[in-house]
């Protein structure tokens, strides 16, 4: 079955269906509702956003390419800085958990999660995929995000990532530092 996929209206509304003859495990409710959320707020702003029209500059030149955010090259994660994240003396200042989606919807959420943050100018996240437990599954998120941080939309984002430290869930977690904003220094 293609992960990349997306749903047809009947499959989403089928769905819609036997999720709600389902119970959330406990703690999780809160993360449904926030993605629940999320979901209607995008429906909402796709439907009501006016069409965007593109006109070429006057002056007679070409367009000028839009502004890259950073270098588009990962440099790996410092040792010092690993071990800071995993004791808890460097903060993570927010993390996602993507356990349970599809790809095609975990990679919506993260790229917007990314974004937000780096707005925010935020510097540590950690990314939790889960190990990918379930029989005959080797984590499909696990395999997909590293490679999603090499796409383009995700490569001016992020500055470097490493596999977390145990007790932030280990394999099924990536430490991720965000590249700085524009006329950042520290």
């Amino acid at each position: 079955m293609a992960t990349d996929k997306k749903l047809s209206t009947e499959d989403r509304i089928l769905w819609g269906k036997v999720a709600r003859t389902t119970r959330a495990l406990p703690g999780r409710i809160q993360e449904i509702d926030a993605f629940e959320a999320l979901m209607r707020e995008q429906e909402s702003n796709e439907a009501n956003a006016p069409p965007v029209l593109i006109s070429a500059p006057s002056g007679g030149g070409e367009a000028a390419p839009p502004p890259r955010l950073q270098p588009a090259r990962h440099h790996p994660l410092e040792k010092p800085v690993k071990r800071k994240l995993a004791k808890g003396r460097l903060e993570l200042e927010a993390r996602i958990d993507l356990h349970g989606l599809f790809q095609s919807e975990a990679h919506a959420i993260l790229h917007s999660f990314l974004i937000r943050a780096y707005e925010r100018g935020l510097r540590h996240v950690l990314v939790i995929t889960g190990k990918g437990g379930s029989i005959g599954s080797d984590g499909a998120l696990r395999r997909a995000v590293p490679m999603w941080f090499s796409k383009p939309d995700f490569r001016p984002l992020i500055s470097s990532y490493e596999p977390a430290a145990a007790n932030h869930g280990g394999d099924g977690a990536l430490y991720v530092r965000l590249a700085r904003s524009r006329g950042e220094r520290a």
